[in-house]
């Protein structure tokens, strides 16, 4: 099948305007600026690929320079903030190689663009035919002011040897903080605690959830951190910043399903034109072709056992859902097997084995279930355990669960994101440290309103909504400057400061060609 391409609204929604009310406080430039009751001489950032700056897939320099923290850092600066240090990437293509013997691995991919529109949707690749920067040549001095470590948990904050690289294979240690901690042996908290800050932000938690998210709730690939080891994890981080005496602010965790990257492929996205590869007349033979062979055949068998509303036929008219498995279903594979082998149709009875065992628990999508943005790349590719003629992902082979988010599974994040955000609350509460609702703030964006800035209005829409980079996970700079300002906002409230908010507007937002 040829490659799929979902369509997305026009570029030019992306600066809508609205009425000249804004979500934020205007930047007053005659006001005198002052700290209130916090120092903020040595500030230092925590948290993962939201606070390093990580944008569009990858860790770049520009995506870097446009941090939260870094934006924070120079509001600072007007009251006896100091330099603010980040461990800078290489390049601005991002991504990176892990030296293997007498070759290089590719861990980490390059930077995300858009490198044309075909037919109103964008065609994204990787920046630089994703050749990346070797680990080994990029390890940084520090110390360093952000601290943010893409693809940590809360528990790897705490990890000694996080930073070694002899553990990045075995995924006891990260490759980005291998380049800035001060030994092989360290842990990120320890680094942070060497710094002795006066002031600091904590946002950590995310990939927690999100990892488990975005394999399609699929534990075999990622884990959904337990509430209870959570907590514990938590609470021990929080006492150990806490030995600093320093003053600081945190920020709880958004619903990770509510991003774009989760929001952005429909579960029906099969239509003619796309099963025959542009071709609609080739698609509808298609259509044709499987209703014949594999969908009538299974809605009849499935109805027999009431369960007809699994599988049903093909539109050529209408878009058509993707076939997916789930789990949480009766597995009637003994029922499927059975009643093809007793059809009396040779071909049936040929396949009468292997149709049990692939569509025992194989249904279409329906609303409720989302679909990664990853997967879109799936959709059609064959799948190599499949017959040749019954090997298209999502079409004639059901997609595996780490493609598919179902409600069970939604409904699993989303009551452990709810418990972290307690523990975070309670934690922030606990210190008396300055605190951020980042799932309110994130909810907004994803609301038909968004958020606004002197007329420019930012949503979570893919692409177009101005918030979220072309991973659909992570900010632009406009995203991260409306997080930077409820950090200030907060501190500004629990300190008795007057720190004055950035403007998101003078920051980058989705590049387009």
């Amino acid at each position: 099948m040829k490659k799929i391409i979902i369509s997305t609204i026009a570029v030019s929604a992306l600066l809508f305007t609205v009425s000249c009310n804004t979500d934020f406080d205007t930047d007053v430039k005659d006001i005198v600026v002052t700290k209130g009751e916090a120092d903020f001489s040595k500030y230092v950032a925590l948290g993962n690929s939201l606070t390093s700056g990580y944008r569009d897939g990858a860790l770049y320099i520009d995506g870097q320079n446009e941090s939260y923290p870094s934006m924070m850092a120079q509001q600072m600066k007007l009251v006896g903030g100091g330099d603010f240090k980040q461990p800078l990437m290489a390049d601005n293509n991002g991504g990176l190689l892990l030296n293997i013997g007498a070759s290089n691995l590719q861990i980490a991919n390059t930077k995300l663009y858009i490198d044309s529109f075909i037919a109103g949707a964008p065609d994204i690749k990787n920046a630089n035919n994703n050749i990346a920067t070797n680990v080994a040549n990029t390890v940084l001095t520090g110390p360093f002011n952000n601290m943010g470590v893409p693809g940590a948990r809360v528990s790897h904050l705490l990890a000694p040897g996080y930073g070694n690289v002899a553990g990045v294979l075995a995924k006891t240690a990260n490759p980005y903080f291998v380049r800035f901690a001060s030994s092989p042996t360290t842990s990120v908290i320890a680094d942070f605690k060497t710094q002795k800050p006066t002031f600091f932000s904590l946002w950590i938690g995310n990939n927690d959830a999100l990892l488990y998210a975005l394999a399609g709730g699929d534990s075999s690939v990622e884990a959904l951190t337990p509430p209870a080891q959570f907590t514990q994890y938590y609470n021990l981080l929080i006492s150990e910043i806490a030995t600093t005496n320093a003053k600081g602010v945190v920020a709880n965790i958004p619903s990770v399903t509510s991003i774009p990257s989760l929001t952005t492929i429909p579960t029906n996205p099969l239509t003619s034109a796309v099963l025959g590869g542009g071709n609609v007349a080739a698609g509808e033979a298609n259509i044709d072709n499987l209703n014949t062979n594999l969908y009538g055949p299974l809605n009849q068998i499935l109805t027999v056992f009431g369960a007809g509303d699994r599988i049903k036929l093909l539109s050529k008219t209408a878009a058509n859902p993707l076939l997916i498995k789930d789990e949480s279903l009766p597995d009637l594979k003994l029922q499927i097997t059975a009643a093809a082998a007793a059809s009396g149709n040779a071909q049936l009875v040929a396949l009468a084995t292997y149709l049990g065992n692939t569509y025992g628990q194989a249904r279409q999508a329906k609303a409720g279930d989302l679909v990664p943005l990853t997967t879109k790349s799936e959709i059609g590719k064959t799948e190599p355990t499949a017959l040749a003629a019954l090997s298209a992902r999502g079409v004639s082979y059901p997609f595996a669960d780490k493609y598919i988010l179902i409600p069970s599974e939604i409904t699993e994040i989303n009551t452990a994101i709810d418990a972290y955000n307690v523990t975070i609350k309670a934690a922030a509460a606990s210190k008396g440290y300055a605190f951020v609702d980042a799932n309110k703030k994130m909810n907004e964006l994803g609301s038909q309103s968004g958020v606004s800035w002197d007329g420019v209005r930012y949503t979570a829409k893919f692409v177009t909504g101005g918030a979220f980079s072309l991973d659909g996970v992570h900010l632009t700079g406009r995203g991260y400057a409306i997080i930077a300002n409820e950090f200030i906002k907060s501190i500004n409230t629990t300190y008795k400061s007057n720190l004055p908010q950035v403007d998101p507007n003078k920051y980058s937002g989705v590049k387009f060609p």
